[in-house]
């Protein structure tokens, strides 16, 4: 409680001296302990609802809602004025990502074909931490074939790769 206290004291001094809005962003929030939720809650708490002490921003999967929801975090999540979902990309965003991050890498013509994107797509289910393996899988089958495009064939042997038990 003493680290509570001491925290929720930083915050305010933080504002009131320094006339700054502190931002707690928690990414992977839904990896939060139970106990880590509840000081959450404390720490938003210290004003008796009459100013938050900060902004938070919380960034983890759909478990996360599911989590909140329960009855025994529903003072949290009264507390959360904006909630954001992000959807799964369909094909053609899909397409436009992998295309933007070749071209980080410093890729500029096409690398995967359309056929093996589509199947990509399908096996991420349009998520992109999946089809960012789902990809790298395909290159690496490409590469060990000495192909300089991942065909549809590349892709269905890292689909079956990512896939196997």
């Amino acid at each position: 409680m003493r680290l509570h206290r001491q925290a929720a004291s930083l915050l305010a001094a933080e504002e009131s001296e320094r006339h700054r809005r502190v931002v707690l962003v928690i990414d992977e929030a839904h990896l939060l302990s139970p106990a880590q939720l509840e000081e959450l809650r404390l720490l938003t708490n210290a004003e008796m609802d009459s100013a938050s002490p900060f902004a938070g921003i919380l960034v983890g999967q759909p478990v996360l809602a599911r989590q909140l929801r329960m009855g025994f975090f529903a003072a949290l999540d009264q507390r959360i004025a904006t909630r954001f979902a992000l959807g799964p990309m369909d094909l053609g965003e899909s397409a436009k990502y992998l295309r933007h991050h070749l071209a980080l890498a410093g890729r500029t013509d096409p690398l995967i074909a359309d056929d093996a994107v589509a199947r990509l797509h399908r096996v991420a289910n349009g998520l992109p931490r999946a089809l960012n393996n789902a990809a790298v899988a395909a290159l690496i089958a490409a590469a060990s074939a000495g192909k300089a495009l991942v065909d549809d064939a590349c892709a269905k042997k890292a689909v079956a790769e990512l896939t196997r038990d």
